[in-house]
């Protein structure tokens, strides 16, 4: 009776490890440091699996550094991951496909994909809902916004950037008066 109750630890322990592994990979977490403060974020590949990849590759290759939050909405949505403090472009990789239909919802907190109003259009910009916006998510007869994440730290952070005063310049709107930048993106997990 004991060995059999040492192989089921044994094997519970290690079904424990496997899970762990499995998860990290399928719910990869991130760090944003920005002159703010640090937001910490988890990806849902299993959802949002061509969101999540395009996101990563950005992550990895230092493309989203020095990038500014140059759309900050009160009660909406703060956006970044497309612009230089001089509201410059930065380069992006191909567009990817919209997984809208995922199941996962524009609420308070989740990451999504910023796109245009084709569908098919997102690339490197993505948005935090500071509020529930299912008006993003998909509808019967329309394409909604990517949801492939959620924030699972610096909240306050998040709100802090919403409160920033706002300006309209160089043909952009909600742009923060301070640019807030991005100074640093790191996978934790």
């Amino acid at each position: 009776m004991r060995n059999i109750f040492k192989n089921l630890t044994a094997l519970f322990v290690i079904g424990l490890m496997s899970f762990k592994i499995h998860a990290s990979e399928n719910y990869p977490q991130i760090e944003i440091v920005t002159t703010s403060g640090t937001i910490v974020i988890e990806l849902d590949r299993n959802r949002a699996p061509k969101s999540v990849e395009n996101f990563l590759n950005y992550v990895e290759s230092g493309l989203y550094i020095g990038t500014i939050f140059h759309r900050v909405i009160p009660g909406f949505v703060i956006q970044t991951g497309g612009y230089n403090v001089d509201l410059s472009e930065i380069e992006t990789l191909p567009e990817i496909i919209n997984e809208s239909g995922n199941g996962l919802k524009n609420q308070r907190m989740s990451l999504g994909m910023a796109r245009t109003n084709e569908p098919h259009s997102a690339s490197s910009q993505f948005y935090i809902n500071l509020n529930d916006n299912f008006s993003l998510d998909p509808m019967p007869t329309r394409w909604g916004y990517a949801v492939f994440g959620d924030v699972i730290g610096g909240f306050s952070v998040v709100d802090g950037i919403a409160s920033n005063a706002t300006q309209s310049t160089k043909g952009f709107q909600d742009v923060p008066v301070a640019p807030i930048i991005i100074l640093e993106v790191n996978r934790i997990d």
